[in-house]
């Protein structure tokens, strides 16, 4: 592996502005129980992550800490002239970026979601670092449980990325890298091959965070499936989970719609077509509401719970 990134991770220190209910705690639990852990290390008080930044393609890291509800800090480990770009990246990476003023609102038209935002206060989408590690995620994932397909990351990482100091977390390879690999015996020939047109796609500017959100989810949808390996289903992960599209409804996500089916009383084989329109109460949150439902699931079967 290549050398540590930047040291210290502390300097320069950034700061993100919280509009909003919002609590880093539980975006590291989130992180350490599902999502996009693969390279990224919790400690008490302090989140910390390593990814390429978007558009440079620089390996950064980065040590979140949130000492007021108002105030996320951000130390960053990359070089001075992109901290902005790694600061502007980390807010989008835990929903900062999103207008947050109207989701309580949704709680007063559905008491599902009410319930569900009293369980997780401070919750939000948390997010890959772009969608081009998010397709990366996707194509790890094709044919094989989340457990391997992880150990399949992290040896990429290991392997092709870069470290925050000596212990500290495995930033992705980049897609320049990625795109040249002819051989990794962790992933091989068939999925490498999957994973450098992804890359290659990312170089050309095909995975750009704000083209996709500037795009309808049709024409988003329309693109990345044109990219080799991503199909549907992969897409609508990669809006919601790479890009961040805030009103998203997944209607390819089966796992999801079980959950609204317990969840809303209705006949478990109710197709997608007649479960969106109850998430029309969750407009401009489609996607938040979402990551709700999951986060619910996942905090019910990690602790056995059983949900209010």
């Amino acid at each position: 592996m290549t050398a540590p990134i930047l040291r210290p991770i502390d300097l320069p220190t950034g700061e993100i502005a919280v509009h909003g209910d919002f609590d880093l705690s539980a975006a590291s639990q989130w992180l350490a129980g599902a999502g996009p852990a693969g390279s990224f290390a919790a400690e008490p008080g302090v989140l910390r992550l390593a990814f390429p930044v978007e558009g440079t393609w620089t390996h950064a890291g980065a040590a979140i800490r949130q000492r007021s509800p108002g105030t996320v800090e951000v130390g960053v480990a990359a070089p001075v002239e992109i901290a902005s770009r790694v600061v502007a990246q980390v807010s989008r990476m835990l929903s900062l970026d999103v207008d947050e003023s109207g989701f309580a609102e949704v709680a007063s038209r559905d008491s599902v979601v009410r319930r569900l935002q009293a369980r997780h206060s401070g919750a939000r989408p948390v997010l890959y670092s772009s969608p081009y590690e998010a397709a990366c995620w996707a194509v790890l994932t094709q044919g094989m449980r989340a457990r391997q397909a992880m150990r399949f990351r992290e040896q990429l990482a290991v392997r092709h990325g870069r470290q925050v100091g000596d212990d500290g977390p495995v930033s992705f390879p980049t897609p320049q890298i990625l795109a040249e690999l002819d051989d990794e015996p962790s992933v091989g020939p068939f999925r490498l091959a999957r994973l450098r047109a992804v890359a290659r796609a990312a170089t050309d500017g095909r995975l750009d965070t704000e083209e996709l959100l500037a795009l309808s989810i049709p024409d988003a949808m329309t693109r990345l499936c044109a990219i080799p390996g991503i199909g549907a289903f992969s897409a609508e992960q990669i809006l919601l989970h790479g890009a961040g599209h805030p009103d998203l409804f997944p209607r390819l996500d089966t796992q999801l719609h079980q959950i609204l089916c317990a969840e809303y009383a209705l006949p478990p084989d109710t197709p997608p077509d007649e479960l969106e329109p109850l998430t029309e109460d969750w407009w401009p949150y489609r996607s938040w509401v979402a990551h709700l439902f999951r986060l619910d699931r996942l905090r019910t079967a990690v602790s056995g719970e059983v949900a209010d």
